[in-house]
């Protein structure tokens, strides 16, 4: 199998494009300011990948800025924090400042030239368009969370991907290599609809883990896999 074989580029933002993790861990400061146990960034970040999991299977249909803002709620309940209506709207309204990947804009710029680029996130739409600033790339599709009505890994997610590419672009799932970090919200699900996956493994410089999401039993097979997007955008240069 070979990248250049593919005619469109599925990306999962938020984990693969833009350091999610790192806007986080920002965005919470104020609050664990006032308190709270002292978990450390990485087990910080795994109460937050647990609060926003449940969170998303109640409310699948909740735009994601008020889904954070829930989210935050909810951790400053568990950890006995008080915090206002002003703080929690705050963190959900933070999504536009989380930081890009350095070599994302880069990247990004050398694969337009050979795929469509399609995002497929957990986001809202507003949320997104500030990410999306910082990428710099007219992405060819944008599929989120608040046109789908549900959150992945539900499938329902992937079946309006596939739906979609084939009636926006002409393209069947075939010509789809879907490119994500994250093993949970991406590569179990699009591994049972059927795409060929590549995985950008952005947490292998700190030694694994799942971080903000939450763990898989099984690593699932993925056809490519890459420490960064750069080192992707290197390999099909180099025709692999």
């Amino acid at each position: 199998m070979k990248l250049a074989q593919f005619k469109a580029l599925t990306f999962d933002c938020y984990g693969t494009l833009i350091d999610w993790e790192s806007g986080l861990w920002a965005a919470l400061q104020p609050l664990l300011a006032r308190g709270g146990p002292k978990l450390g960034r990485d087990g910080t970040l795994e109460e937050f990948a647990r609060h926003e999991s449940a969170q998303q299977a109640e409310t699948p249909a909740l735009r994601y800025s008020d889904l954070l803002a829930r989210v935050h709620r909810r951790l400053a309940a568990a950890w006995g924090v008080a915090a206002d209506d002003a703080l929690h709207a705050a963190f959900g309204a933070s999504v536009p400042a989380w930081p890009a990947f350095p070599d994302s804009a880069e990247a990004l710029a050398y694969l337009k030239k050979h795929y469509r680029l399609v995002i497929l996130s957990n986001v809202d739409r507003a949320s997104f368009a500030g990410s999306a600033r910082r990428l710099g790339v007219a992405f060819d599709a944008v599929y989120t969370a608040e046109d789908i009505g549900s959150y992945k890994p539900d499938p329902r997610n992937f079946a309006y991907l596939v739906e979609h590419v084939r009636k926006d672009l002409g393209l069947g799932p075939e010509a789809i290599l879907h490119t994500a970090q994250s093993l949970f919200h991406d590569h179990v699900p699009a591994a049972r609809a059927g795409l060929a996956r590549c995985w950008i493994d952005r947490r292998q410089a700190l030694g694994g883990g799942s971080g903000a999401t939450m763990p898989v039993a099984d690593t699932p097979k993925v056809d490519f896999h890459f420490p960064s997007l750069a080192a992707m955008a290197e390999a099909h240069r180099k025709g692999g």
